[in-house]
């Protein structure tokens, strides 16, 4: 769905309310609005955050699970038993 929106003389920009409520915001929430190619991005933090743990979950290897940190601990525990 496309929404018309105008700029005011301050450089304020007002979501209409459906827009909101669709999309989840509340009043309050901080966004990140990021220029791509010409076009304003906006996301919200709690997303950038979920897009970088979905990152860096991609390059754990096949079939982990657990902590990183547990697996790193427990690594370096095997690594001193054996020196």
């Amino acid at each position: 769905m496309t929404y018309q929106v105008r700029v005011g003389e301050d450089g304020r920009i007002v979501l209409p309310a459906d827009l909101t409520r669709e999309i989840g915001l509340k009043p309050g929430d901080a966004l990140a609005i990021e220029r791509q190619q010409g076009k304003l991005v906006m996301q919200t933090y709690d997303d950038i955050v979920r897009q970088g743990q979905d990152r860096f979950r991609a390059l754990l290897p096949e079939g982990f699970s657990g902590s990183l940190v547990d697996q790193l601990i427990a690594d370096r525990r095997a690594e001193a038993a054996r020196d």
